[in-house]
């Protein structure tokens, strides 16, 4: 059951919805096999994991033909979930740990995503560029921004211009101190009533 995201997503066609409701069932067989998501959370997947994922298309609404770098994806959040929301934008995902990487790649393949690609490796082996880099809690802003700043593309196309959103919790001011004058911080309970929510943030640096 997805009841949670249909509250904040009431739009939603009869596939996306499919499409999601496909994951509550998918991560915890696929998480018995290889640990993506901690055990002791598996069961707070819809809240904890794909409705926080998809607090990005709260911040924006990507338009058609926009292409996304997924940093770090693990087991494809929040790549897949947003794919699901944003079927005419491209995601490629792309992590250092094979094992999740196949999570992803067979959790995509067995909901008919068709707008997802993959890579297993390092970001510096990924020389495309894109609009967004996503990523979420994978490592600190600056040194995100650092790593990813060479796959942003200067052409613009959305209505906010290019660079790296990233989901995070806790206080961040130390953290987003040094890109202070190019980051929006943006909390997530704006969107979502949960108590989940009330200190998860958006931390979205212009490139």
């Amino acid at each position: 059951m997805i009841d949670h995201i249909i509250k904040y997503f009431p739009n939603l066609s009869d596939r996306q919805k499919q499409q999601l409701s496909a994951m509550t069932s998918l991560y915890p067989e696929w998480n018995e096999k290889i640990n993506v998501i901690s055990r002791k959370d598996i069961a707070n997947l819809e809240i904890n994991h794909l409705l926080h994922s998809l607090a990005i298309a709260k911040f924006i609404t990507f338009t058609p033909g926009t292409t996304v770098m997924d940093f770090g994806t693990g087991g494809g959040l929040p790549g897949l979930p947003l794919a699901v929301l944003f079927p005419e934008v491209h995601f490629h995902l792309i992590d250092r740990i094979g094992k999740k990487i196949k999570v992803a790649r067979e959790i995509a393949e067995a909901i008919g995503l068709e707008n997802v690609s993959f890579q297993h490796g390092d970001s510096g082996e990924c020389h495309e560029q894109f609009d967004f880099v996503v990523s979420r809690a994978v490592m600190p802003q600056p040194e995100l921004v650092n790593l990813a700043k060479k796959n942003i593309s200067r052409k613009q196309r959305n209505a906010i211009p290019n660079g790296v959103i990233a989901l995070k919790g806790g206080d961040l001011h130390a953290e987003t101190a040094p890109l202070s004058s190019r980051t929006e911080t943006v909390n997530i309970d704006n969107y979502f009533d949960e108590s989940f929510f009330e200190t998860k943030k958006i931390v979205y640096t212009t490139v």
